[in-house]
């Protein structure tokens, strides 16, 4: 049987998404990941699924509560998931079923946030799944997204939260320190922020286990 191709951010989520079955991608840079997502499908496959960490949008959800996407948004356009295997999702994890904004850039303030779920609805951000989206329609394949909180709506990441970002999914513990160096004010919210990562980390590897193998996708 053709594997389920998990789209994922960071590296972090690639470890935890991948099992039997599965074909795990990472990263964010639009370019490659729509040429591997296309490569990755035209090799067969029976669905993709967004799966990782995203930002809060919605005030009432807090680090590590789960969005599973009726439809991922971006700009005035809207890509709608697979009914069926989200209701399988949403049986398994026990999420809020709403809709997901897809960025270019991390949405790192909370004014920003406000701002996005004022103009789209959307119950959470992320980076990847506007373009897994697309892809797996072009391709005539299922869609499902399934995103843990991990910074919510009211949390201002600080700038060394994003120095160490890189596209291609990896941190630079460097980048990060560098930053601390020229903002060391920083290092409170930094630590608050780490907090939340490695709760989301663990909320993330309780819904693999959940999801079980090939995500609940449907025979």
């Amino acid at each position: 049987m053709p594997p389920v191709i998990a789209v994922t951010g960071v590296r972090f989520e690639a470890r935890i998404a991948a099992g039997p079955g599965v074909t795990v991608l990472c990263g964010s840079d639009p370019l490659t990941l729509r040429a591997s997502l296309k490569a990755a499908l035209q090799r067969g496959a029976s669905g993709v699924i967004s799966f990782g960490t995203a930002g809060g949008l919605s005030p009432d959800l807090k680090t590590g509560d789960f969005v599973v996407a009726s439809a991922i948004v971006k700009d005035q356009a809207r890509l709608f998931t697979d009914p069926v295997w989200s209701e399988t999702l949403l049986r398994k994890v026990r999420a809020r079923h709403g809709e997901i904004a897809s960025v270019d850039d991390p949405v790192a303030h909370a004014a920003d946030k406000r701002t996005l779920r004022g103009r789209t609805g959307a119950s959470a951000v992320d980076m990847e799944s506007f373009i897994a989206a697309g892809v797996a329609l072009e391709h005539a394949v299922p869609f499902a997204a399934c995103r843990v909180i991990l910074d919510p709506a009211e949390r201002t990441l600080p700038a060394s939260a994003l120095a160490g970002f890189r596209r291609d999914g990896t941190l630079s513990i460097a980048a990060v320190v560098a930053s601390l160096l020229r903002r060391p004010g920083d290092l409170p919210d930094l630590v608050r922020v780490g907090a939340e990562a490695r709760a989301a980390r663990g909320a993330l590897a309780m819904a693999r286990q959940q999801l079980g193998p090939r995500f609940g996708l449907p025979a």
